[in-house]
């Protein structure tokens, strides 16, 4: 059996803080993160989707964290294909323009170049000091299957080698039932670890949940199951809390991809008030091996 780890996708979001989950003493950054990681072995990095990070704050979360504890970081909007804010690039790569936001395609391979680099080069720290996971490429909904898209990845797997990637898709066409197995016996030919959802049905970025192993790390993340799933205020779209019933069911299907991976990180991404942490812990319970 896999090392089962379990965590959540955020530890320092207001609603969180707000949400009384922390106690008394736990008043700063470090002493939350400490705090956490008593808590849990895991955690997505999701504020490095929006903003690049920095080789500063991966010393300081290196430093704050007991040792075996892992980082898993989200990839910046721009290496994904989604729109980036000018203002969020680095400051001596911002292209000169009007727009508020830029797409890839719209920045001179250079400067897409040097924001990888950089991008990287901010996560040794964790690296060095064992910590870090997997970087999370989550693609939008118009980043469908086809030849360029799969080209994509493997660049990708590329750029951040030696650094473990994990792939998770929102565009339908990826997990279809006519492309599914297709899909998995790409991934796992250039093991890809594919990322499983348990997430809204029904919409355009809905990706069904299907279970899959396709490497020697299997990553889970859940997403609640809120009606407002394409409201734009994030907290209608993850504000979901599980019944233990709906975790109950998820525990076998956790623990058969323990048995076909080596690591399996399962990361509750309902992030409001302490929805998530009170589910990830309930889920602990439900996996003997976590």
């Amino acid at each position: 059996m896999g090392k089962i780890l379990v965590g959540t996708a955020s530890w320092t979001d207001k609603t969180l803080l707000a949400s009384g989950w922390y106690p008394p003493d736990a008043k700063t950054a470090e002493t939350r993160l400490a705090y956490y990681a008593s808590q849990f072995p895991l955690v997505e990095v999701d504020s490095t989707y929006y903003t690049p990070p920095s080789e500063r704050n991966s010393v300081a979360w290196a430093e704050r964290t007991p040792p075996g504890f892992t980082f898993n970081i989200k990839a910046f909007s721009l290496l994904t294909q989604h729109p980036t804010k000018v203002s969020a690039l680095y400051k001596e790569l911002r292209p000169e323009t009007t727009k508020r936001n830029v797409y890839l395609k719209d920045l001179d391979p250079a400067v897409v170049d040097e924001v990888w680099e950089r991008f990287l080069s901010a996560l040794a720290p964790l690296a060095d000091a064992g910590k870090l996971g997997a970087i999370l490429l989550q693609f939008p909904q118009w980043f469908p299957i086809g030849t360029r898209n799969r080209e994509y990845l493997l660049q990708c797997k590329e750029r951040c080698d030696p650094y473990r990637v994990c792939i998770e898709f929102r565009n339908r066409t990826w997990m279809s039932e006519e492309n599914r197995e297709h899909t998995l016996d790409f991934l796992r030919s250039y093991a890809l670890p594919y990322v499983s959802v348990d997430m809204p049905q029904g919409f355009p970025s809905s990706i069904p949940p299907v279970v899959a192993a396709t490497s020697d790390l299997a990553v889970v993340r859940f997403h609640g199951h809120s009606e407002k799933w394409e409201s734009k205020d994030i907290y209608e779209r993850f504000g979901y809390e599980y019944a233990e019933d709906e975790l109950r069911e998820w525990a076998p299907r956790i623990e058969g991809l323990g048995e076909q991976a080596k690591e399996v990180h399962v990361l509750l991404n309902n992030c409001y008030r302490n929805y998530a942490q009170v589910n990830a812990r309930q889920l602990v319970d439900l996996l003997p091996a976590a």
